[in-house]
């Protein structure tokens, strides 16, 4: 088991398959964008896959989550997918995206195995998504929603950033569009991974802020807390359920005492937590022609220094030097 020092194990994956993306989201990269990673420095889909069943078949991975950049931007997607698929024991199989392109895509990546899919949507005015993603493309993120609903990749869940300022007025909406079309919405605290290193905590519309806008509009019970597990997400029922609403406060709620993530970097590092700022590299050894068993050692090893906390909250805390579309959410 991929297990650390403070009793937490390891069972979900995120493996990040590219780092370019094709919006330039405030709070994420600058609007200039950056240096992509060369080729060669990038796993091919042979590696990825390879180190993709390590995890599962030696070190109790069940669940696998493709992230970027922008994952759909990776030729070959649907492949790696199928090819994890077939893994046994097979893992959960999700991925999470900006929803450009879904609307062609959903349906080869549900033949080839997906089982959910997350999408982020910030704001649903066009106006405010050409200011916060710097592109004029919310029509074709809408789109990819509607299609990944109609080809079956359920639950279709929604992840919304909220900026102070820019779209802080838009939680009831994004709340009501979600709940008519039946996709299950994420509110995640603003967190400092963007390139430019310019977060602040005055910035940051709070997990109470956006409970309490919600409040104004619709009557929200906290969810059963024994079902969240490891889930980042704190559930509330609005107006009695079904239907839920998440609350992903990474900052002023922070759920590090139950994390079950590990993450592998498009260019082949194991990183144990987002906010870490060493790596392990797995890539350089597997190229010099480690064995799987060799892998899983180092992989092991790393797994095994995970901190007790991401430290954001700390008076010396420093962002990892990677932004989060070098890390893979």
């Amino acid at each position: 088991m991929l297990a650390d020092s403070h009793g937490r194990v390891a069972t979900d994956l995120r493996v990040s398959v590219t780092d370019r993306c094709n919006l330039r989201c405030q709070y994420c990269m600058p609007a200039e964008g950056l240096d992509w990673l060369p080729k060669p420095e990038l796993l091919t889909d042979d590696e990825l896959v390879r180190l993709i069943g390590i995890g599962v078949e030696r070190l109790g991975i069940t669940e696998i989550r493709f992230t970027g950049g922008e994952p759909l931007l990776r030729r070959g997607l649907a492949g790696i997918v199928a090819r994890t698929a077939a893994l046994r024991p097979r893992p959960e199989i999700s991925l999470t995206t900006n929803g450009i392109g879904l609307d062609r895509l959903a349906e080869p990546l549900h033949a080839a195995g997906l089982d959910r899919i997350n999408v982020s949507l910030d704001t649903l005015r066009p106006e405010t998504f050409r200011a916060l993603a710097r592109r004029d493309r919310l029509a074709d993120v809408l789109a990819g929603l509607a299609a990944a609903a109609a080809t079956g990749l359920a639950p279709v869940k929604v992840n919304a950033v909220l900026m102070r300022g820019i779209n802080d007025d838009e939680a009831v909406p994004l709340a009501r569009f979600c709940l008519e079309r039946g996709y299950q919405l994420r509110f995640i605290e603003q967190m400092p991974l963007d390139a430019q290193h310019g977060w602040r905590r005055e910035g940051m519309v709070t997990a109470d802020e956006i409970l309490a806008g919600l409040s104004a509009a619709f009557w929200l019970t906290s969810d059963d807390p024994d079902a969240r597990g490891s889930a980042p997400a704190e559930a509330f029922l609005v107006d009695g359920g079904p239907a839920r609403i998440g609350v992903i406060g990474s900052v002023t709620r922070p759920f590090c005492g139950s994390c079950d993530r590990v993450r592998l970097t498009a260019d082949g590092q194991v990183r144990n937590c987002l906010f870490a700022r060493t790596e392990s590299d797995l890539r350089g050894p597997m190229r010099q022609g480690a064995s799987d068993a060799e892998l899983a050692e180092l992989w092991l090893r790393a797994v095994a220094s995970k901190l007790p906390g991401h430290g954001i909250n700390d008076p010396g805390f420093l962002q990892p030097a990677r932004p989060m579309s070098a890390i893979g959410g």
